[in-house]
């Protein structure tokens, strides 16, 4: 199973903002995606409450994991945009 580990690059963390921008384009992935903090359990990338209840901060490790057509595509998509501190992008 492809993974990508990725610190957190928004300032606020994978809360509100981020996190919503984050929940979406994983919910586009043509796979399922989870993310887990180290330690941690995997949760479904696609969802609001799971990634809030992450708590995952600024600079948090976090790994990506999906499988089957695409995945590697998905999980560099998604390692990209966790990377990217997203509260300093403007609003589309």
């Amino acid at each position: 199973m492809p993974t990508r580990t990725v610190a957190i690059g928004s300032t606020v963390g994978l809360h509100a903002r981020p996190a919503a921008i984050f929940v979406k384009a994983a919910g586009e992935a043509p796979v399922p995606v989870t993310i887990a903090k180290a330690g941690g359990s995997p949760v479904p990338a696609n969802s609001m409450i799971a990634i809030m209840a992450l708590g995952a901060k600024h600079g948090d490790e976090v790994t990506l994991a999906a499988e089957g057509d695409g995945a590697e595509g998905a999980l560099d998509e998604l390692a990209t945009l966790l990377a990217t501190d997203l509260d300093a992008e403007p609003a589309s």
